[in-house]
């Protein structure tokens, strides 16, 4: 009998046909190099927890105590009785540690791009684009109402003549881009792109959810790799991956924060971020600037896997951090690549259509701090051992 959602059912199967459907596996224990998985235990290779601070004792000790004093929920959205000591407190340290005027807080890294380009564009304004960037970037712009201008991933030329290609068309202009690329792992030459918005006279915008706790200084983020301090407006982050936690914050300019406070509709419509993330991702913080021993642990993981990877032979794409791609290009290929994986102990997830274009299906490799040399060393065997069986290497 033919019913109104027939063609879920319909294009479910055609998810599946294709292999795109995503087959979504189930953890029975906290983050860490080790994971169980469905029931198994397997290395882990999937999570953006990259400095393995998503079970970290100072972070639980900390949310407990948090809430110990302050409860669970916030209770209220911030402008009305949701705001806290400890959100004021994580704001003020935020500022201190991104070294920028100061910081507002959200319920996420994608609500924060959610809330912070409608409120800086809008009918009349444009907003130029790299064309790989994040989902949420891409809703935030749409939901802004603002033209929608796109330019060739990380290449300034083409920012640039995109730009000249619509002057007088536009109110006001906004430049975004990702800080760190999430399924290729490289980022763009911020160098380049602030003197571009400089010269334009346009606001410029990073989302750097994948920078922050991993480039820079003590994982200040791609604006203190390239020392460009106070020459990006809005630097949008991410609790949710380096941190270990939940949440998001927009840091930068202080016009721009204080207009994010009473325009940025996230902030003024849902409720605060709840005590025990605030707290955690304190503890964070205070990990970071007290140490870059994780950060330095990370990268000197990456470069082992990368480089052995690369001897193997795979095709790790142009990655440029700790974010690994094995290139594989065939969804169904990426999806049996990772399935065997498993089945060897490793747990690393297929990417394709429409998390990346179509065509470059891959295996996206999450490094962590936490991982050691054996583990390393297991997992180049895992793929070694996959890789010849499906004659993607020799």
């Amino acid at each position: 009998m033919s019913t109104k959602l027939n063609w879920i059912d319909e294009e479910l199967e055609n998810l599946k046909d294709s292999g795109l459907y995503n087959k979504i596996r189930t953890l029975g224990s906290p983050q860490g190099a080790w994971l169980v998985v469905d029931g198994k235990r397997v290395l882990n290779f999937c999570s953006n927890n990259y400095l393995g601070l998503a079970n970290h004792p100072h972070l639980v000790q900390a949310a407990k105590e948090a809430m110990d004093k302050f409860g669970v929920g916030p209770g209220a959205v911030r402008t009305i009785a949701g705001t806290m000591d400890i959100h004021l407190e994580l704001e003020k340290r935020m500022a201190k540690f991104k070294r920028v005027e100061d910081a507002i807080t959200f319920q996420s890294g994608f609500t924060a791009n959610l809330g912070t380009i409608p409120a800086l564009v809008g009918k009349g304004d444009m907003i130029f684009s790299d064309e790989l960037n994040h989902a949420s970037i891409i809703d935030g712009s749409r939901l802004s109402g603002a033209t929608i201008t796109r330019y060739e991933h990380a290449n300034p030329s083409s920012l640039e003549t995109v730009i000249r290609q619509n002057e007088g068309n536009y109110r006001r202009g906004l430049v975004i881009t990702d800080g760190v690329f999430s399924m290729d792992g490289d980022f763009p030459p911020l160098d380049k792109l602030v003197q571009i918005a400089k010269d334009h006279n346009l606001m410029l915008m990073v989302d750097d959810a994948h920078g922050e706790g991993v480039l820079g200084e003590g994982g200040r983020g791609i604006v203190d790799h390239f020392k460009l301090h106070n020459q990006v407006d809005v630097e949008v982050g991410t609790f949710s991956k380096a941190f270990g936690v939940m949440g998001g914050v927009v840091a930068g300019n202080a016009k721009i924060i204080e207009w994010l406070r009473q325009r940025g509709r996230p902030f003024l419509f849902s409720s605060a971020v709840t005590v025990p993330d605030v707290a955690a991702t304190i503890a964070s913080v205070d990990l970071l600037e007290e140490s870059t021993e994780l950060v330095d642990k990370l990268w000197s993981n990456a470069d082992i896997f990368k480089n052995e990877m690369k001897k193997l032979g795979f095709d790790t794409g142009k990655t440029m951090t700790p974010i690994t791609p094995v290139m594989l290009g065939d969804a169904k290929l990426a999806r049996e690549f990772s399935r065997r994986l498993y089945e060897e102990g490793v747990f690393a997830m297929a990417l394709g259509f429409p998390t990346v274009p179509r065509g470059l299906a891959r295996i996206r490799v999450m490094i962590s701090a936490t991982h050691s040399e054996d583990d390393l060393d297991q997992s180049l065997k895992a793929f070694a051992k996959v890789g010849k069986e499906f004659n993607v290497i020799s």
